[in-house]
C-alpha cells in the first residue's frame, strides 16, 4: 500500500544530497569573442595585407619585390632615416630629463603642483599641429630681425641647422608631453614613492642616489613605454617638419611618393612592420620583468641583493 501511495525515502534523493553534487557547467561558446578578434583583424591587417599587395604586383610583370630591393640604395633614405632616429633619441632623452625630476619632486616635496604640471603638461592637446608650427615660424622669423646685433643671433641659426635642426626636437617634446605625462604619472601612482625613498634613506643613501637605485628601476617600464611613444610619435610626424622645410623620414616617404609610388608604400610598410616589433620587444621585456619578479616572490626562493646593497 505504501508503494501506490507515494514514494519511499530511498527512491527520491534529499535536498542535502543533492546540494552536495557538483553541478556540470555546460561550456558557454561565446561566439562574440571570435567576431570582435575577426574585425579587429580584418580592421588592422586588411590595409596591410592590401598594401603589401600594392608593392608587388607590377602591371605586366607580375609579381616582384623590386620595390623592397631599391629602398636601401634610394636617394635620401639613409640620410632622412639617420636624422629621424636622431632627433627620436634626443627627444627621449629631454622629455625623460625634464618629467621624470619633475614629477618625482611634485610627488615627494610639493603635491599641491600635481594639478599645475598635469595642466602644463596636457596644454599641446588643445594646440593643433599647424598652430604650433605657425607659431614656431612667427619666432623664427622675429628673431633675426630684431636680435641680428647680439649674439642670440648665431643662436636662431644654430637650431636652423639642416644636419640636426634643434627646432624640432623642441616642437617634438612639446607634442610629447601630454602622452609622457600619462605614461610617467600611472608608473609612479603604481608606486609607494615616500616608502620606497625614505627606506632608501634609511640604509644611507641620499635622496638623489635613492631616486636613481631605488625608483627609476621600479619605473623601467614606464620609462621604456615613454620612450616607445616618444619614437612613434617622432618616426610618423609630418606636419611640423613639413612646414618647417626639414626632411626626416615621415616628409622623405611622401616626396618619394609622387616618383615612385610603390617604395613609398613599401618603406611605409616596412616603417609600420619596426614599430610593431619594437612595441613586442617591449612588451617581451616588460613580461620577462613581472616573471623574474614572480620567481623572487615565491617563497623559499633566494634572496637577491637589491642595486642598493650592491653599491
Amino acid at each position: 500500500m505504501a508503494a501506490l501511495t507515494g514514494p519511499t525515502a530511498t527512491s527520491t534523493p534529499t535536498a542535502a544530497s543533492t546540494a552536495r553534487r557538483p553541478r556540470r557547467r555546460r561550456p558557454r561558446v561565446r561566439v562574440w569573442r571570435g567576431v570582435v578578434a575577426l574585425v579587429a583583424a580584418l580592421y588592422f591587417l586588411g590595409p596591410l595585407a592590401f598594401s603589401v599587395l600594392f608593392t608587388v604586383d607590377v602591371p605586366g610583370q607580375g609579381y616582384t619585390v623590386d620595390a623592397y630591393r631599391g629602398i636601401v640604395g634610394a636617394d635620401g633614405f639613409l640620410d632622412s632615416l639617420r636624422l629621424t632616429l636622431e632627433l627620436a633619441a634626443a627627444t627621449v632623452a629631454v622629455v625623460l630629463l625634464l618629467l621624470v625630476p619633475a614629477l618625482v619632486a611634485v610627488r615627494l616635496g610639493t603635491p599641491r603642483l600635481r594639478a599645475v604640471v598635469e595642466i602644463v603638461c596636457s596644454l599641446p592637446l588643445v594646440v593643433p599641429s599647424v598652430a604650433l608650427t605657425a607659431g614656431i615660424v612667427s619666432v623664427l622669423r622675429w628673431g633675426p630681425d630684431h636680435l641680428a646685433a647680439t649674439p642670440f643671433f648665431r643662436t636662431f641659426t644654430a637650431i636652423q641647422d639642416p644636419s640636426f635642426p634643434v627646432v624640432l626636437v623642441v616642437a617634438y617634446v612639446l607634442m610629447a608631453l601630454p602622452l609622457a605625462y600619462r605614461t610617467l604619472d600611472a608608473g609612479l601612482r603604481a608606486l609607494d614613492l615616500a616608502t620606497l625613498v625614505e627606506a632608501a634613506r634609511s640604509c644611507g643613501a641620499g635622496r638623489l642616489r635613492a631616486v636613481l637605485l631605488v625608483v627609476l628601476p621600479n619605473l623601467r617600464g614606464a620609462l621604456l613605454n615613454t620612450a616607445f611613444l616618444t619614437l612613434a610619435l617622432v618616426l610618423g610626424e609630418f606636419t611640423v617638419a613639413s612646414i618647417l622645410g626639414f626632411r626626416p623620414f615621415a616628409v622623405w616617404i611622401v616626396a618619394v611618393g609622387g616618383s615612385q609610388a610603390q617604395m613609398s608604400v613599401a618603406v611605409s610598410v616596412l616603417s609600420l612592420l619596426l614599430t610593431w616589433a619594437l612595441l613586442l620587444l617591449l612588451a617581451a621585456a616588460g613580461h620577462g620583468r613581472a616573471f623574474r619578479t614572480s620567481r623572487r616572490s615565491r617563497p623559499g626562493a633566494a634572496a637577491v641583493p637589491t642595486a642598493l646593497e650592491t653599491s
